[in-house]
């Protein structure tokens, strides 16, 4: 899972970790370099002293320690030593021992053998915790010092090398309110963000002149399919008023000017569609719901083709959309439609009321998870047949959002079949 921090906290919070990381292995590797030196050095000074006090003692020389306490013993008189020290080798040895107070004090002894005589050197280490201490607390306070300028140099550049970014994140914000995009390359220098901002408006250009001609497209094959679809129009209606018409050839006529005029509403309703997605949906014709229900219901009959279905309408109540009737009318067919095309057996009920339209079909259903997909373009419910293009429901979700309804799908949960449901915002 990808992280969704904004790309100003990464950087910050990478300087600033940089910051406390590198200040912490500094401190961390002061410490040790300080221990070891000092180590080394209180052995070779401890080590030297003792050599030099057992020398002095074989020759009968005085001699005064630089360090603290020292003593020169023969085999005779080391029992005056305390017993711990008394079998110590030769060497710098670290010692541990309770004070007077009862308090643990760490020495450095050391210990020469040489002859008949021995030689020791204390060094009490405890004073030099004191120090250690104090240089503990300096390098915590280095390193939080170091960590918090990590953290302001991070806040500032950060802002001075993401402000390009920033302001190219802007201008794609305020063109995106506007509704119209401008070049974007011109205002940034020929750097990497100047190369993405010429990048994007590459893309835009291309994709505004594919979109436009794909309008121009839609808007010049519904302009050219209104003619011969009103020479249908013309030509039904002048053979339904012919005197010598059987009943079946009234029927065949009276199907083909409904189909001629859905035709004509899917027309309207895309070039409306087309329009509409560049300046807004078109507002001022009001459509009662339950009468363009009954046309939709009226011209899908003859797709029941003889299967046991009983297709009903139920107003509850009047309802009226803001809205051309065309656009309910393609919204309407396509739902009603698709569940009389999958209804085997059994109902499809169209209710009316509450602010809605619902279409109750008793067909196989469809599973939750695809409920949603199916208003995907290109996608087709289980056992569709025909050779439909699955674009039906993709148009009744594209005119539903123009106009603020919410279009949807869901199983049934009392029996088999869908529910097709348009709420009217």
């Amino acid at each position: 899972m990808q992280s969704r921090r904004k790309l100003r906290f990464r950087l910050i919070l990478s300087f600033a970790l940089f910051g406390f990381g590198l200040s912490a292995l500094f401190a961390v590797a002061s410490l040790y370099v300080r221990a070891k030196v000092e180590d080394q050095l209180i052995n070779a000074s401890m080590q030297n002293d003792v050599d030099q006090a057992v020398d002095h003692a074989i020759a009968g020389e005085p001699f005064q320690s630089e360090l603290i306490e020292g003593w020169v013993k023969s085999n005779r008189t080391l029992y005056k030593m305390p017993l711990a020290w008394q079998n110590l080798p030769a060497g710098v040895h670290d010692i541990y021992e309770m004070d007077a107070s009862g308090k643990m004090r760490h020495y450095k002894l050391a210990v020469q053998r040489k002859d008949d005589i021995i030689g020791f050197t204390r060094y009490d280490i405890s004073r030099e915790d004191l120090g250690k201490r104090q240089l503990i607390t300096s390098l915590i306070a280095v390193v939080v010092l170091f960590s918090l300028l990590s953290l302001a140099i991070g806040l500032w550049l950060s802002r001075k090398v993401l402000k390009p970014v920033t302001q190219l994140a802007q201008r794609i914000r305020d063109f995106r309110k506007a509704g119209k995009a401008e070049p974007l390359a011109l205002h940034f220098a020929d750097d990497e963000v100047g190369e993405l901002a010429q990048a994007l408006d590459d893309y835009s250009a291309r994709l505004t002149a594919m979109v436009e001609r794909d309008r121009e497209f839609n808007s010049d094959v519904s302009h050219e399919l209104r003619t011969p679809l009103a020479v249908i129009s013309s030509t039904t209606e002048l053979l339904q008023g012919s005197p010598d018409l059987t009943p079946k050839l009234a029927e065949r006529l009276k199907r083909i000017e409904r189909a001629s005029r859905q035709a004509t509403e899917l027309i309207e309703a895309l070039l409306l569609l087309s329009r509409a997605e560049r300046r807004g949906p078109t507002r001022g014709e009001t459509t009662e719901v339950a009468k363009v229900a009954a046309d939709v219901i009226e011209s899908q009959r003859p797709q029941v083709r003889g299967k046991p279905i009983e297709v009903e309408l139920a107003a509850r109540e009047p309802l009226s959309v803001n809205a051309p009737a065309s656009v309910l009318s393609v919204a309407l067919t396509n739902l009603i439609g698709n569940a009389i095309k999958y209804t085997l057996e059994g109902t499809v009920r169209v209710e009316v009321g509450a602010g809605r339209i619902e279409v109750i079909d008793t067909g196989p259903g469809i599973k939750p998870e695809d409920a949603e997909r199916l208003f995907q373009r290109g996608v087709r419910g289980e056992g569709a047949g025909g050779s439909g293009a699955g674009l039906g429901l993709a148009i009744v979700r594209r005119l539903c959002d123009l106009y603020g309804w919410q279009v949807s799908m869901r199983p049934r949960t009392d029996t088999n079949g869908a529910i097709a449901t348009i709420v009217f915002g």
